[in-house]
């Protein structure tokens, strides 16, 4: 039987840790990542982790969003390219698909498929919201790396100088990629 005041300063303890943001996941499907320096962990709903990605200056600042979904969820490499892609426009206000620049590589053993646009991105507060708001000048940094048993999926998403300013620490983060099992 653990005693009362030991079970309260467990319990203290772990709210500490959650609240002071010291508990970040910095793992998801199989697959282990460093967190870049500098760029604030921030727990959302439905991400298996979320970082702010600090502005250049003049910019706003940018969010990296990690998705996991698990085994058969979440859709193939290909379909959320596409996907990815549809969330830009070119500047001229076309599809964005001619300007998309597209690696398929191995990571220290993980199959990732990264993808780099500019454009102007279609930003939706939620997944379903009716209207998407315009920034032109935007641009994405993601990739779908492959885990255990399902992909996980890296989208940073800034202005183009924030973007430019995060893409080392970016590809960093991607380097440090391992398989956890």
């Amino acid at each position: 039987m653990v005693p009362k005041l030991l079970r309260s300063s467990t319990v203290c303890l772990i709210a500490l840790t959650f609240s002071a943001g010291v508990l970040s996941a910095d793992t998801a499907g199989g697959l282990e990542w460093s967190s870049p320096a500098g760029w604030e962990s921030q727990a959302r709903p439905m991400r298996a982790a979320n970082y702010v990605v600090p502005a250049a200056d003049g910019a706003q600042p940018g969010e990296l969003a990690v998705y996991y979904f698990g085994p058969g969820q979440g859709g193939s490499v290909e379909m959320n390219v596409k996907r990815w892609i549809r969330q830009f426009r070119a500047p001229n206000g076309g599809p964005a698909d001619s300007l998309v620049k597209r690696e398929d590589k191995t990571i220290n053993g993980i199959e990732v498929t990264v993808i780099d646009l500019t454009g102007t991105y279609l930003f939706k507060p939620f997944p379903m919201a009716p209207k998407a708001q315009e920034r032109p000048g935007y641009r994405m940094l993601a990739a779908i790396a492959q885990g255990a048993d399902a992909p996980v999926f890296f989208k940073l998403t800034a202005s183009a100088k924030t973007t430019a300013e995060a893409e080392a620490k970016f590809n960093a983060m991607l380097a440090s990629l391992k398989k956890t099992n």
